[in-house]
């Protein structure tokens, strides 16, 4: 790091939980491209359909639990 981070980073270490917080929050925000107008409306769209799959019985639900296991099953391989 140059001395000028260094300098930033002693002075963030400084301050109070909160604060660091608060600039860590803007500082990962900063690495994030702008978000895409579309979105929302795309996701509402892919929920819905989701939805409706699942009424006409061509979707069927998995438990949260058996979900988790599954997680966890693939993270200790």
């Amino acid at each position: 790091m140059s001395s000028s981070t260094e300098q930033i980073l002693k002075a963030a270490l400084a301050l109070p939980t909160q604060e660091r917080a608060a600039l860590l929050e803007r500082l990962l925000i900063s690495f994030q491209s702008a978000p895409d107008p579309n979105l929302d409306e795309l996701w509402t769209r892919e929920a819905e359909e989701r939805l409706d799959a699942y009424d006409r019985g061509e979707l069927k639900a998995v438990p949260v639990e058996e979900v988790f296991d599954r997680i966890r099953q693939r993270r200790a391989k």
